[in-house]
């Protein structure tokens, strides 16, 4: 790429130094300017604590402005960034740590307290993402330099200071782990060209203005999160609103309608939530039954619906994007109906992440979007449009490999640069993708069909009371094991013995909808949520 991330950063903070860049949900906002003036004193500080460029630099903590400020520090001082999720266990950020070999940690106060600093000798310091002040020093003299860093660090911005000189997009960007234990870390590492090619395409195909407005909710330290609701943006001119929360659907609901965000991203179980508690109780009434049986009636119905959901999702969005899995198709059909905005994208922390993306005017029912412009995409099967095969990228997107595991990139990239993602897709004549689900995750039926199980649990989640699914195989026969969501059972007075018969009447009528080789034999009520990732993806391993 041409281009550089750093260079749209800094063009970015001096265009729009008087707006808000940065609001902590319910908290403190930050300007561009003071947005600029921190990164000049964190700048100042690493230089006096001795770190070098190419140097890590760790973060662990929720979403916040000194999340973002941290982060853009470390990247345009030319350190390496190494984003860990909350969700990671303590000894899990401190063996990331010292695989990573970072020097400094920012944490949040209450993420720190379960640490112990002798468990990362090669860490020199850790710094408070609350107020920048100092958590742990190996060296007394470092304590001071913090402290004299908070000092001075609200001094009046200047522009002149704003001096961070791009980098060559080889130099790497970010290392991001996406597991943590020993023996398993893979850290991703992204250069800063493959960060710039994921910002270059949004910036051409997700229009956004200054000043527009952003809910970030996904982990930032997640690269979708990280790319499109605060990389992206940033170069913009938006204003960022950080909800430093648990995402719960109540929350993001209040959140939205406070914010109005013109682009939102999501993952597919809060809208399908939403879809369940709040449009289908909805269609299921005699009367809308019947207004929908009739063309005329069922237009302004759908009309009515439309405006009532684009509402909770604050009413002022150009488009809302859906990663991370695949999204219910009746979910899809209802809303495409309704001519609702959305979108289902596809992509990997390899990738920086985007892989595929097309606009919610454009996309197609069950279709993850086409490949984006930086990356060349090819589906390893001998007709891809009716034989599902591992989907391979190659281009600007793709990283480098695993950071100190040499087998691991061996595996994912061939000698021809083709990044194996482990998913199985199959591709129309138009270049549109259809995510079936892992390779890893495959069944192989009775009499050789491919059962992906993600296909029938998109199914099964969107059932009253279910939280959450997963399809196995036991004795040559498929099992759903599924998680009820408690609190629609109370609100309804479900009793937990009428449960099994609940869901043995839907999978029923699933069954007599799909093939004969995808059908449910039987249903296990799994109590408790599944044991998940920090990336929240199903450990499937555990439940086989």
């Amino acid at each position: 790429m041409k281009e550089s991330y750093v260079a749209m950063a800094k063009e970015s903070m001096l265009a729009n130094w008087d707006h808000t860049a940065f609001t902590d949900y319910g908290g403190k906002s930050f300007t561009y300017a003071e947005v600029a003036n921190h990164i000049y004193y964190l700048h100042n500080l690493f230089k006096k604590l001795g770190i070098r460029e190419g140097d890590k630099i760790a973060i662990y903590g929720k979403n916040s402005s000194h999340w973002a400020i941290s982060y853009l520090s470390i990247i345009t001082y030319k350190a390496v960034v190494v984003p860990i999720l909350p969700n990671f266990t303590a000894n899990e950020l401190q063996h990331l740590v010292n695989h990573s070999e970072s020097l400094l940690l920012f944490s949040t106060d209450s993420l720190w307290e379960e640490l112990d600093p002798t468990a990362m000798p090669g860490l020199r310091a850790a710094i408070s993402l609350e107020d920048f002040s100092p958590k742990f020093t190996r060296h007394n003299d470092d304590a001071d330099l913090i402290v004299r860093f908070n000092v001075v660090k609200f001094n009046p911005p200047d522009k002149s200071k704003i001096t961070c000189a791009p980098p060559p997009n080889t130099t790497l960007f970010a290392i991001i782990y996406t597991s943590g234990t020993s023996g398993f870390s893979k850290g991703v590492m992204l250069t800063h060209n493959n960060i710039t090619a994921n910002i270059v395409y949004a910036r051409r195909n997700m229009p956004l203005k200054p000043g527009d407005r952003i809910l970030s909710f996904l982990p930032l330290a997640h690269a979708y999160g990280c790319a499109i609701e605060f990389l992206y943006p940033f170069t913009l001119g938006c204003h960022i609103t950080f909800l430093g929360k648990t995402p719960s659907p109540q929350v993001l609901i209040k959140a939205f309608g406070e914010i109005k965000p013109r682009l939102i991203l999501s993952v597919p179980l809060i809208l399908e939530k939403i879809y369940k508690t709040k449009l289908k109780p909805v269609l299921q009434e005699q009367k809308i039954r019947l207004m929908m049986s009739i063309p005329v009636l069922e237009k302004i119905v759908q009309k009515k619906l439309r405006e009532k959901l684009m509402d909770v999702f604050g009413g002022n969005f150009l488009e809302l994007v859906i990663g991370g899995a695949a999204l219910n198709e009746e979910v899809q059909i209802f809303l495409r109906k309704i001519k609702f905005p959305f979108t289902v994208g596809y992509g990997m922390t390899e990738c920086g992440p985007l892989i595929s993306y097309a606009p919610w005017y454009e996309n197609r029912l069950n279709s993850a979007g086409r490949c984006v412009d930086t990356l060349e995409m090819r589906i390893d099967s001998a007709n891809p449009e009716t034989e599902a095969g591992e989907i391979l990228v190659r281009g600007e997107n793709v990283m480098t490999g695993y950071y100190k595991n040499e087998e691991a990139t061996r595996n994912a990239i061939d000698e021809e640069g083709w990044l194996h993602t482990g998913d199985l897709a199959t591709m129309d004549s138009d270049g549109f993708i259809y995510i079936k689900g892992r390779s890893k995750s495959m069944i192989l039926g009775p009499s050789g069909q491919n059962i992906y199980p993600e296909e029938i649990e998109s199914i099964i989640n969107n059932w009253p009371y279910v939280l959450e699914s997963l399809v196995v195989e036991r004795k040559n026969q498929l099992v759903a094991l599924i998680c009820p969501d408690l609190d629609a059972i109370d609100k309804d007075h479900i009793q937990e013995s009428e449960l099994p018969g609940i869901f043995n009447k839907y999978k029923e009528q699933m069954n007599q909808r799909i093939p004969d080789y995808m059908k449910i034999a039987r249903i296990e009520i799994y109590q408790g949520e599944f044991e998940k990732t920090p990336k929240r993806s199903i450990k499937r391993f555990l439940y086989q």
